[in-house]
C-alpha cells in the first residue's frame, strides 16, 4: 500500500498480517479530496489496522492523528507505519473502540471509521460518539461499510451530509449538529 496525496505521497505503508482490509487507494483518494486541507484538524481514525488512513490525514496537514485498534497482532506495524507521520503529533492505542471512545476526554475534529464489514451495531457506535461528545462541535465523522447496509440519515446530533458509492462499499459523511441533547 502507498500513501495517495499530500506530504508523505507515494511513502509505502506495511501490511499487517492477519485479517485486513486496507481501504482502496480510489476510496482515500477520494475521501480526501472531499475534505480537502487538513491542517490544525485533530483526526481520529478507529478500527486503524496499517494505519493508512490516519497517516494520509497527517499528510494532508493534520495536526495531530489517533490510531484506535483492538488486534494486538497489529500493533507493531501499526508504530512503525506512524512513524512517517513525523510531522504531527500521533498517539495509538492497542484496546476496543467502544472503551476508546468511553474513556477518551480528547474530541476530535475529524472521524473515520473503518469497521470490519460483518460487525454488527455500527450505527450504536455512532451513537456513542455523539453522546460522548467526542466529535468537536460541527465536526465530521466518516464511515465506510458494506454497500447493503440500510443506514439512517440522523443518529443523535448527526446529520447526513453526504454518501459516495465505491463499488460494493459505501462511504457517510455525518456532521455533528450539535444541537443540545443530554
Amino acid at each position: 500500500m502507498r500513501i495517495t496525496g499530500g506530504i508523505y505521497c507515494n511513502r509505502r505503508i506495511r501490511c499487517p498480517k492477519g485479517v485486513i482490509r486496507p481501504a482502496m487507494d480510489k476510496m482515500r483518494e477520494s475521501m480526501f479530496s472531499i475534505l480537502g486541507n487538513l491542517n490544525g484538524f485533530s483526526f481520529l481514525d478507529l478500527f486503524s489496522g496499517s494505519g493508512v488512513i490516519g497517516i494520509e490525514a497527517a499528510s494532508r496537514g493534520a495536526s495531530s492523528v489517533t490510531f484506535v485498534e483492538v488486534d494486538r497482532v497489529k500493533k507493531n506495524i501499526l508504530f512503525e507505519n506512524a512513524k512517517i507521520a513525523e510531522n504531527s503529533k500521533t498517539d495509538i492505542f492497542i484496546m476496543p473502540v467502544e472503551r476508546f471512545i468511553l474513556s477518551t476526554k480528547s474530541k476530535f475534529d475529524i472521524i473515520f471509521l473503518d469497521p470490519p464489514f460483518p460487525l454488527k451495531k455500527k450505527q450504536k457506535l455512532l451513537e456513542l460518539i455523539s453522546k460522548k461528545k467526542v466529535l468537536s462541535p460541527h465536526g465530521l465523522v466518516m464511515i465506510h461499510h458494506p454497500a447493503e447496509e440500510k443506514w439512517q440519515d440522523e443518529i443523535y446530533t448527526l446529520k447526513l451530509e453526504d454518501k459516495r458509492k465505491y463499488g460494493r462499499s459505501v462511504l457517510l459523511f455525518f456532521r455533528d449538529t450539535c444541537d443540545n441533547l443530554q
